[in-house]
């Protein structure tokens, strides 16, 4: 019996044009194969451009072609196979050589001559027909944000926000999903608030399982960027802001999209579409995280002059945000020579408009050497670091339980909206109002009572999975203590900085440090220089 194959092609996902989807095609085929008494030994459907070779499918086909596994290959028509034409004169030649016999469902393949004449003129016009299609979409995706809607495209769904299709009533638009968006603006306030670095703000958010754009996976650092440098945040909607080209180098020869690469199009070029995201932050949130974000990159410690041994562990107690290094310029014996200090970022116009932060800034040396006379201690004693060690342990070992409890709680919050529901449902039919009322009310208070629950329960369980994370590195530390306190390097002791989660308060003379284990018993005084 002659074996046959069956490849079928659309070019997207959600393709459903009558005679073209991946069903239609693959039922066609098989009754067509059934017809002719073939045997369908392979079937092959795929949602790829027609314009590119680089298909998954159709290179696993040409490997069966080769190893000369088929006699036949049947497509729904011709241009289902390539739109190329240049493309469908190497696969014709390529099934000639191999013995293999190309058959359509809804069209002859004449081999003659003639008839390759007529399939590469076909598949020319194909790809002509396919550019003016591209062309056309793009036209009307055009007229539809000159009109007011966003464009319903991967870039129309932001974090923080739901699309309403135009399908929709007052569709083209996003509106506030305050779920996530609360996610957004804690993003802002860690970035300007608190100075913290892309990186930092991902590990927060994985610690403090925020749900991703994607709903599922981790955060990254490139995701947290995009959305602490989108615009679209402050209410600003632009279009067509990019076009795409050719990648540089590729890791996969067969990805689906050929031109991958992201050019930015001159701002002049870009389309406006007002009113159609409202705003999730404020302009001088965005231009203060933006400033922010260029502060990060220059301190950034490839980018850093000299070294600063608390940079990203001081505080300040009057505004909440971080210290930052900076130098001083101060003249000495004829001759200009730099200091290194800390200062709060509350202090600079740039920052807080108004309101600034009075806060003394430190000279770095005296900061620092305090500071480390207190880590001393702590580091002199490994017995405080084990008995820690042993207590976050147990902190650990009791999550399984509090997650156990808070399943529990969820479940009588869910029993709960079924009773209300119920209660509804009672309430339609005439029931006594007096009765549902009274119903209503017990069933508000037990809610109440679970939902305080909940909310402790949540609390312990971040609490623990916080001291899950800490544990390994406090494990880890304590084998470094093997060493001389007085043969530490600089990276050890940012290290020891970042496993012992120190924090430096800085409130005018008083300086106050803390960390998961305890480091002083209270804040010290002295005087700021």
């Amino acid at each position: 019996m002659t074996t046959a194959t069956v490849y079928c092609r659309v070019s997207t996902d959600t393709q459903e044009t009558e005679g073209t989807s991946l069903q239609t095609q693959l039922e066609a085929c098989l009754k067509y194969c059934h017809d002719k008494g073939y045997d369908v030994a392979y079937r092959f459907s795929e949602a790829y451009s027609g314009l590119t070779l680089e298909r998954p499918k159709l290179n696993e086909l040409r490997e069966l072609v080769r190893a000369g596994d088929i006699d036949i290959i049947v497509c729904y028509c011709l241009d289902r196979l390539s739109r190329d034409p240049g493309h469908g004169v190497i696969l014709t030649q390529e099934l000639e050589k191999h013995g293999v016999k190309l058959e359509t469902v809804t069209e002859d393949v004449d081999n003659s001559e003639l008839g390759k004449l007529i399939s590469y003129i076909r598949g020319f016009a194909s790809k002509l027909e396919a550019e003016k299609i591209r062309e056309r979409t793009m036209r009307g995706k055009k007229a539809r944000a000159k009109e007011g809607y966003i464009v319903s495209n991967s870039h129309a769904r932001l974090y923080g926000y739901f699309y309403v299709p135009v399908s929709q009533e007052n569709g083209g638009r996003r509106v506030i999903n305050e779920a996530d968006a609360r996610w957004v603006r804690q993003m802002y306030q860690w970035l300007v608030n608190e100075g913290m670095s892309t990186n930092a703000i991902t590990y927060r958010l994985r610690s403090l399982n925020a749900p991703t754009p994607s709903g599922k996976g981790s955060w990254i650092k490139s995701t947290v960027r995009s959305i602490l440098a989108n615009v679209a945040y402050t209410g600003k909607t632009y279009a067509f802001t990019c076009s795409y080209g050719e990648p540089a180098s590729r890791r996969k020869p067969d990805t689906k999209r050929k031109l991958s690469r992201v050019i930015r199009k001159p701002k002049d070029e870009w389309l406006e579409i007002p009113g159609v995201t409202p705003a999730i932050i404020s302009q001088e949130m965005f231009e203060a995280a933006q400033n922010q974000l260029q502060i990060n990159c220059q301190n950034a410690k490839r980018n850093t002059k000299q070294d600063y041994l608390l940079q990203g562990h001081v505080h300040c107690r009057q505004c909440g945000r971080r210290f930052r290094g900076r130098f001083q310029r101060v003249q000495r014996k004829n001759k200009l020579a730099e200091v290194r200090r800390y200062q709060c970022a509350g202090t600079q116009k740039i920052v807080t408009p108004v309101n600034r932060c009075i806060n003394k800034s430190w000279k770095a040396d005296d900061l620092e050497t305090l500071v480390w006379e207190q880590i001393e201690r702590v580091l002199d004693n490994p017995e405080l670091i084990i008995a820690e060690v042993e207590k976050q342990r147990q902190n650990v070992d009791k999550e399984g339980v509090l997650e156990a409890e808070l399943r529990q709680v969820e479940r009588q919050l869910r029993a709960l909206d079924h009773e209300q529901k119920e209660l509804l449902d009672n309430a339609l039919r005439g029931f006594p109002e007096s009765l549902i009322i009274s119903e209503n009310k017990k069933i508000n208070g037990k809610r109440g009572s679970l939902k305080a629950q909940k909310a402790e329960l949540e609390t312990k369980i971040n609490a623990s999975q916080e001291a899950a994370i800490s544990l390994p590195k406090l494990e880890h530390f304590i084998k470094l203590l093997r060493q001389k306190l007085t043969m530490l390097d600089y990276d050890t002791k940012r290290m020891a900085l970042d496993m012992l989660g120190i924090k430096v308060w800085l409130d005018g003379h008083n300086v106050e440090v803390t960390g998961v284990i305890p480091v002083m018993d209270d804040a010290f005084v002295t005087t700021p220089c």
